[in-house]
């Protein structure tokens, strides 16, 4: 694996968690609560109401834990990049590598942040990889 989709897997994680955090607020939304009526007769069909309303209910609480399983592999993750990053003898490459896969920032703005042209952000940021990848891949 080349340094490049190494370091782009935090922001790849970021995009599924907060996907899933998505489709967690959609099935919370299916989950419509009512106040049971004990005034009304007793219909046969309303354990089939039971069923469905348990049977989201268990979603919502998988898919809890499925994001909450991805949290934590996010921040271990996370931890790891950074402290990679941390490790590189040369400042300019901490600051381009970390600014462009722990903060999500587009080299452009990685530029304008350190006072450099764009051209030259590119040329660090490809030679920062370069050193990365020796380092730790």
């Amino acid at each position: 694996m080349k340094a490049k989709e190494y370091l782009q897997q935090l922001q790849k994680l970021d995009i599924i968690i907060n996907q899933k955090l998505q489709e967690l607020y959609e099935l919370k939304k299916l989950q419509d609560i009512k106040a049971i009526d004990y005034t009304k007769e007793k219909v046969q069909s309303s354990r089939q109401n039971g069923a469905n309303f348990e049977t989201i209910l268990i979603k919502i609480i998988d898919m809890e834990n499925e994001i909450n399983d991805e949290i934590d592999r996010f921040i271990d993750m996370k931890h790891c990049i950074i402290n990679q990053i941390q490790n590189l003898d040369n400042s300019k490459y901490m600051q381009v590598l970390y600014k462009r896969y722990v903060e999500y920032k587009r080299l452009e703005m990685v530029a304008c942040e350190m006072a450099y042209t764009f051209q030259y952000v590119v040329l660090l940021h490809g030679q920062a990889l370069k050193d990365f990848e020796q380092n730790f891949l």
